[in-house]
C-alpha cells in the first residue's frame, strides 16, 4: 500500500502567506519561509507554495521566495502560479522547486500538460483543478478561483492526465476553509477513474476529516492550510492519529 501523505498549502500574495474562506476573506497568515521550516522540521511529506494571484496580475512566479524556502527545507516541494511556458518551469526548477503545478494554463492550452511532461517528466507536473458545484455539476475554475469554465471537473481530470499529468491537485472551492471536511463524493469519484494519485484540498477542519479522505475519498494525500498555519493541528499528533487507525504514513 502506498504511503499516504499530508501535504501543508502556503498560498502566497504579496509575499506572504494569506488564508481565506471559499477563496476570499484572506488574513494574514506569517511569513512563507519560517513556516516552510517548522513544517519540515514537523515532518510534513511535502510542501505546496501556490503564488494566487500571480495569474490574476499577469506576472510570474516570485523566484526569489521560492529559492528561499527551497533552501530551507529537505522535504519535496511544489510551486504554482503564473506558470504557462518550459522557460517559467525551467526557472522555477533551477529555483529549488521540485514539481510545478498549472492550472489556468492548462485550461487555456491543454497542450502545455503534454509539452511539460515531455521535457521534464510527468513526475514533476501537477495540475491542479479548482472546482465548484455550479447548476448541478462540478464545474472547473480558473485565475484562483475567480473564472468560471465550460469544463467539467471529473472528465477534465481524465484528460489531464491522458495528456501526461503525473499527479492532480483536487480543489473543493465549495469546502475550501469551511472546516467542514473535504468533499469526499467528488473526490473518491475521481480517485476512483485516476490512475495517478491525488491530492484532495480543501475543508479539513479535524483529525477525522484527514482519515476520511484517505478512506472514503481514496485520497493519495491530504492538503491543508489553516488549521497547520494557525496551529490547531499539529502535524506529529495528525500522524500518530492516521497511524493508530491503519492508514500507512510516515511517523
Amino acid at each position: 500500500m502506498l504511503t499516504k501523505r499530508i501535504i501543508p498549502c502556503l498560498d502566497i500574495k504579496n509575499g506572504r502567506t494569506v488564508k481565506g474562506t471559499n477563496f476570499v476573506n484572506l488574513r494574514d497568515a506569517g511569513d512563507a519561509v519560517e513556516l516552510a521550516r517548522i513544517y519540515a522540521k514537523e515532518g510534513a511529506d511535502e510542501l505546496v507554495f501556490l503564488d494566487i494571484t500571480a495569474t490574476v496580475e499577469g506576472r510570474k512566479t516570485l523566484l526569489e521566495l521560492v529559492n528561499k524556502v527551497a533552501h530551507t527545507i529537505n522535504i519535496p516541494f511544489t510551486v504554482g502560479g503564473g506558470i504557462s511556458s518550459v522557460a517559467d518551469v525551467s526557472a522555477l526548477l533551477n529555483a529549488g522547486a521540485d514539481k510545478i503545478s498549472i492550472n489556468s494554463s492548462a485550461v487555456r492550452n491543454p497542450e502545455l500538460i503534454s509539452e511539460l511532461a515531455q521535457e521534464f517528466g510527468s513526475q514533476c507536473i501537477v495540475v491542479a483543478i479548482d472546482t465548484r458545484y455550479v447548476d448541478g455539476k462540478h464545474t472547473v475554475h480558473t485565475h484562483g478561483g475567480r473564472k468560471p469554465t465550460d469544463l467539467e471537473t471529473i472528465s477534465w481530470a481524465k484528460e489531464v492526465e491522458d495528456r501526461g499529468a503525473g499527479e492532480l491537485l483536487l480543489t473543493s472551492m465549495d469546502t475550501d476553509g469551511t472546516k467542514d471536511g473535504f468533499a469526499l463524493e467528488l473526490t473518491a469519484a475521481i480517485s476512483s477513474n485516476a490512475g495517478i494519485p491525488v491530492i484532495a484540498s480543501g475543508g479539513a477542519g479535524n483529525m477525522e476529516h484527514f482519515y476520511d479522505v484517505f478512506t472514503t475519498g481514496k485520497a493519495d494525500a491530504g492538503l491543508a492550510a489553516s488549521i497547520f498555519h494557525f496551529k490547531e493541528i499539529p502535524i506529529p499528533d495528525l500522524k500518530l492519529y492516521l497511524k493508530e487507525r491503519d492508514i500507512s504514513i510516515r511517523l
